[in-house]
């Protein structure tokens, strides 16, 4: 599964994973507004034994099957857990 990356100009260290490039439509509106501009970063191919820095690779996959889009957001302060949305 391929995978376009997308950084927010808006919120910092928050991506957004797309199944299909440019795609922006899968996304709600709502979130859109929050993230801004967003820039394309990374084409990924998603693999079953891919490895990703700072999300479950299966949880990104799963979510762009589903819906399209995956986000992924800052660690928490303080805990170093991520959430990914």
């Amino acid at each position: 599964m391929q995978a376009y990356v997308y950084k927010s100009h808006r919120k910092a260290d928050t991506y957004v994973f797309l199944a299909a490039r440019d795609d922006f439509a899968c996304v709600p509106e709502p979130l859109r507004v929050q993230l801004g501009g967003l820039a394309f970063v990374l084409e990924v191919a998603l693999t079953p034994d891919r490895r990703l820095a700072r999300a479950d690779a299966a949880v990104v996959r799963a979510n762009l099957a589903a819906q399209g889009f995956h986000v992924q957001f800052p660690p928490l302060p303080d805990t170093g857990v991520h959430a990914d949305a």
